[in-house]
């Protein structure tokens, strides 16, 4: 049987409007306690921001949270699954793409986001697939840490 990314993904993804203060994205992270929004605009999903997009790209820059707009400093294009991809190529493409979460749409619209973090916890053999990914290619350091972390 093979573990589609629909059967690991959250459905309730959080976005921010493109337009949005950085301050307003800190807020909707906060009351949710979550690490990463998904930027919309006009309802279409066009990039992401992570806290480490706020830390190095507001914080350290010494950028106004209040003035600067969430697309000034979000991640795009967008790297994306599909629900219906295996979760092995859903890793797979991270890895390739270097990013830690894969929002998920289908026909155009959002419907869940996966992470590094859910697929390491999710099934002994991605964790194999994990172990020989970060021993057979070169992997960003940020992704190493997590495989490190959860599977090591």
């Amino acid at each position: 049987m093979s573990i589609k990314v629909e059967d690991v993904m959250v459905e309730e993804v959080m976005t921010v409007e493109a337009e949005a203060s950085v301050k307003k994205a800190v807020e909707i992270m906060n009351k949710h306690e979550i690490g990463c929004l998904i930027v919309v605009k006009r309802g279409k999903a066009v990039g992401i921001v992570t806290e480490r997009d706020m830390l190095q790209r507001v914080l350290v820059g010494g950028r106004n949270p209040e003035k600067t707009k969430v697309r000034e400093i979000m991640s795009a294009p967008l790297v994306v699954g599909s629900s219906q991809m295996e979760i092995e190529e859903a890793v797979k493409r991270m890895f390739e793409m270097r990013v830690k979460k894969l929002p998920i749409v289908d026909k155009g619209k959002l419907v869940g986001l996966v992470t590094l973090t859910d697929l390491a916890r999710y099934q002994p053999h991605i964790i194999e697939l994990l172990k020989k990914i970060i021993a057979t290619e070169v992997a960003p350091k940020r992704m190493k840490k997590v495989v490190d972390y959860y599977v090591v």
